[in-house]
């Protein structure tokens, strides 16, 4: 019997470099990558679609029984991957603000938390997969609370709230370094503060505060423990439950 898939498990909040730093440590581990938070705001724009309020339950558990998302790679020089509703690239729509508001709603839905549960842990345990990275809020807590390895990213609210508004700038986005600033602490507030699986580190996760740390060195650092840990399953000192 083939032991599961190697998964690494990377939490924080919005702007704390999470979603670049999982591509990366994706694509140098050749692991499959797992973005959860794209899933969630993948629900939240089908949801602003067919105009269903984020808190209605009834509706939103109609949408998750006809919802597909998928993942493909991307076209793009560079890697990376898109988001597909149904057959249709959302990759830039659902990174929209409104859509980071919405995905923190849905997400706080029991509803939408269950309904995606077997969706997130299906993807990383393909068999096909050597390994996964799946980053998001409660991936060490809820989807994998038994991940091979975890970390949990974090920075100032200044910082992070600067580098959403420099990616949002490099897209053409409006919006001001203030409203974003606003956004950022309106999302902690509400992600830290739902009753189901609220943003919090995992009692056995690394903590890595990126405000002065590289992209590089987030990477390098995620990298070299996935690779001890992995050194130590092979020679028999734990390995993938």
């Amino acid at each position: 019997m083939n032991p599961r898939p190697f998964i690494v498990a990377i939490d924080g909040p919005a702007g704390a470099g999470k979603s670049t730093a999982a591509r990366r440590v994706a694509s140098r581990l050749g692991f499959a990558m797992v973005d959860t938070g794209a899933i969630y705001r993948a629900v939240a724009l089908a949801a602003a679609r067919g105009s269903v309020a984020f808190d209605d339950d009834p509706r939103l558990a109609g949408i998750l029984a006809a919802v597909e998302i998928h993942f493909a790679p991307s076209h793009e020089p560079g890697g990376g991957q898109r988001v597909l509703l149904g057959a249709e690239d959302v990759s830039v729509e659902i990174r929209t603000p409104p859509m980071s508001l919405g995905a923190s709603a849905v997400s706080a839905r029991p509803v939408v938390r269950a309904g995606l549960l077997d969706l997130q842990r299906r993807l990383a345990l393909a068999p096909e997969n050597e390994g996964a990275v799946l980053e998001g809020r409660d991936i060490g807590t809820v989807v994998f609370p038994g991940a091979d390895v975890k970390f949990f990213l974090t920075a100032t609210p200044d910082e992070r709230a600067r580098r959403r508004h420099a990616e949002l700038q490099a897209k053409g986005d409006p919006s001001t370094y203030e409203q974003v600033l606003a956004d950022q602490l309106r999302r902690d507030q509400a992600d830290s503060s739902r009753a189901v699986a609220p943003l919090r580190p995992a009692d056995d996760a690394r903590v890595l505060d990126t405000s002065a740390l590289p992209l590089d060195g987030v990477v390098d650092l995620i990298v070299a423990e996935v690779r001890a840990r992995q050194a130590a399953v092979r020679a028999g000192r734990g390995g993938p439950g």
